[in-house]
């Protein structure tokens, strides 16, 4: 029956093998999206210097034309202080392909200063030039780098990986791998509206979430999603014909769960495509029924409460603890607002009123997420 409908019902095993001019028309819109990204980046850095530049920029031998950006807390005085902080390793988003780590710098500075943390932004090389494992083991290498840099107060028995889309996804990737497994051993994963499951082919995935055209005007209240003309650029850029969908280094749904942190905080924005698959990993990993495709994630009207989360009802929250609490799955839904929107400039709101909502929306998540790090994870 259509309304039973389950994921193992659409999922493809492999990345298809598309026709060639399908392939030249991928080709060509991903390197115009990229050329466009480099020249928006140079005008932005070259009018405008970073309101919030990161304390250090760094550069390793292991990938020496990767940086990393190191946010210092304002409260820490590096030069008279010997405490080690406990550090977040962040990782930038752009469907694998766009986007650099300044692009996290307001989030990045904000969390380091409201948490007393080491916030770490690392980068990597981008599909298709550099299609998957490489971004992966580029991940691997600088944070293995920057986590034995002597120089940083990383507190070592503290530490977690967060990321953002593309950015979540290789957050769930990079910490199955056996060392950073074996030698960072982190506590907690972030992936923060992640795509998990590369499996599910978007057109399906559209088809999960509620669409509010009276949360207009703004993205957020379009009635097609923010993703769906880009997520099939993405795919096709990253994953290799043949490749296959199911790797748990490429969709992090179908990792056993020893393979991953014991403590993960799962964020889903309810107006994404991305948000069923993170809805559907977060109640798996929690021992739950794993909703049903035709189960959409959210609610179908907005929130009565503008500029708040909602914290009463597990369709947007929930938590499950287990081992005495050496393992944890958080969940948490952000209402009304679409992939991110913590991120995006302010006229793609469409409204100050829209914009207030993201912004008082973005600084509740992080509390609650640093305060989960504090009181779960790094307990």
């Amino acid at each position: 029956m259509a309304d039973e409908l389950k994921q193992s019902d659409v999922r493809l095993d492999t990345q298809p093998h598309l026709p060639i001019l399908e392939r030249l028309s991928l080709g060509a819109s991903i390197y115009a999206l990229q050329a466009i990204g480099k020249f928006v980046l140079w005008y932005r850095e070259w009018s405008s210097p970073p309101k919030i530049p990161p304390s250090i920029i760094k550069y390793y031998p292991c990938r020496p034309s990767l940086q990393v950006r190191i946010f210092i807390p304002k409260s820490y005085d590096p030069s008279a202080s010997k405490t080690l902080l406990p550090t977040v390793f962040t990782i930038h988003g752009g469907g694998f392909c766009l986007g650099q780590p300044q692009d996290d710098d307001v989030w990045n500075a904000r969390f380091a200063n409201m948490h007393n943390v080491l916030v770490v932004a690392l980068d990597y090389r981008k599909a298709p030039a550099y299609p998957f494992p490489i971004p992966l083991y580029d991940l691997e290498a600088l944070l293995l780098a920057a986590f034995d840099d002597e120089s940083l107060p990383i507190d070592k028995e503290h530490v977690a990986v967060g990321g953002f889309s593309a950015g979540g996804s290789l957050t769930l990737t990079v910490c199955q791998l056996p060392s950073i497994r074996e030698k960072v051993k982190p506590l907690a994963a972030l992936p923060l509206y992640a795509v998990v499951d590369k499996s599910i082919q978007p057109e399906v995935k559209l088809k999960t979430r509620y669409y509010k055209p009276g949360l207009g005007p703004g993205l957020r209240a379009n009635p097609t999603d923010f993703l769906e003309k880009l997520s099939p650029i993405f795919m096709w850029s990253y994953i290799d014909p043949g490749r296959n969908l199911k790797d748990p280094l490429l969709s992090p749904c179908f990792a056993p769960r020893d393979a991953l942190p014991p403590h993960i905080f799962f964020l889903g924005t309810e107006l994404d495509q991305l948000a069923h698959e993170t809805w559907c990993m977060a109640n798996k990993l929690a021992g739950r029924p794993e909703p049903l495709l035709s189960e959409r994630v959210g609610q179908e009207k907005p929130a009565a409460e503008k500029g708040e989360l909602i914290l009463d009802d597990e369709r947007f929250a929930f938590e499950h603890i287990e081992e005495g609490g050496k393992r944890s799955v958080r969940w948490l839904l952000v209402p009304d607002q679409m992939h991110g929107f913590d991120h995006l400039p302010p006229r793609y709101h469409g409204s100050e009123e829209a914009l207030e909502d993201a912004k008082l929306k973005t600084v509740a998540y992080q509390k609650i997420l640093g305060q989960w790090l504090r009181d779960v994870a790094w307990k």
